[in-house]
């Protein structure tokens, strides 16, 4: 742990519309949490309108020993990735619906648990990756996935529930996309169901696309679901919450430092769960020990 005998001063980003909590509530917890252990901090919340470039800002006026993301994947995304190549960490308070970052990185789902990272806590550099030089720090994926992010993102409902409706009504009619995919370790050309570019382990939703997947071993894995019968997506999803789905068939990863993947048939895309467009061909690359994260001290993982 950080030694605390000199003054520190964080950064909250707080998005007001994330999780049930109630944010005066939680403020008032920041408070006292830094009161305590010789903190001072500054709050800024999210409006949805120019939140990067207004948080940049605040960065290139203030040197900050960490910036906390109090919110979902997307909030983590938009701070992390301004972080990326600096020495301020990141620290994330999971209040989405999915926190799937948070999550493949042990920090606690528990607001309080998680607020004690102000003061306890471990500093780590964990791998980022680009696409077309757009920065991932989770995961990102082309095919079925994205396409239910999409759907998801333009909806007005939440949580894990909209997203297996919206997912159940898309399965049926999805038809395979052509992928041809060229690495420094090995190629594939052919159909695919999804193709995830993993940095990580597992989705917000805690299906386990990549079990064996390390945050900082300076490499990322292009998983391949092939086509599969129909009858065969049951199977397919009980593999995906066990971490077991390097057991199906159906499925191919290739762990590699760079990719070029071509998107013939112009397949949706999302990168750490917000929709985006790329330019054909898309060129991945790695970034070893890009950005610094704050984690709990192992004694405090269960």
């Amino acid at each position: 742990m950080e030694k605390e005998t000199a003054q520190r001063h964080l950064l909250f980003v707080i998005n007001p519309i994330a999780g049930d909590v109630e944010k005066e509530e939680l403020e008032e917890e920041i408070k006292e949490k830094c009161n305590q252990h010789n903190t001072t901090f500054d709050i800024y919340k999210t409006t949805g309108e120019d939140d990067q470039k207004e948080i940049k800002t605040l960065l290139e006026k203030t040197t900050y020993d960490g910036v906390f993301a109090i919110g979902g994947d997307g909030t983590v995304n938009i701070v992390g990735t301004l972080l990326i190549g600096t020495k301020t960490p990141l620290g994330i308070i999971p209040l989405g619906s999915g926190n799937g970052l948070s999550k493949d990185l042990n920090i606690p789902q528990d607001t309080e648990e998680a607020l004690n990272l102000i003061h306890r806590y471990v500093i780590r550099n964990i791998d980022t990756i680009t696409l077309n030089g757009v920065p991932s720090i989770h995961l990102s994926d082309l095919g079925f996935n994205a396409l239910v992010v999409k759907r998801f993102c333009e909806g007005s409902s939440r949580g894990p529930g909209s997203y297996a409706w919206i997912a159940m009504q898309e399965y049926l009619g999805y038809v395979p996309k052509f992928y041809k995919i060229e690495t420094d370790t090995e190629n594939f050309e052919g159909e695919a169901f999804m193709v995830t570019i993993a940095n990580a382990n597992a989705f917000g939703t805690n299906a386990n696309i990549n079990p064996n997947g390390i945050l900082n071993d300076g490499r990322f894995e292009i998983c391949l679901i092939e086509p599969f019968p129909k009858a065969a997506g049951i199977g397919i999803l009980y593999k995906l919450y066990t971490d077991s789905i390097d057991e199906s068939v159906f499925t191919r990863r290739i762990s590699c430092k760079k990719a070029v993947i071509y998107n013939i048939d112009h397949e949706l895309l999302h990168i750490d769960g917000e929709p985006i467009e790329l330019e054909d061909p898309i060129k991945v690359e790695m970034h070893p020990k890009s950005l610094k994260v704050i984690l709990p001290l192992p004694e405090d993982i269960e």
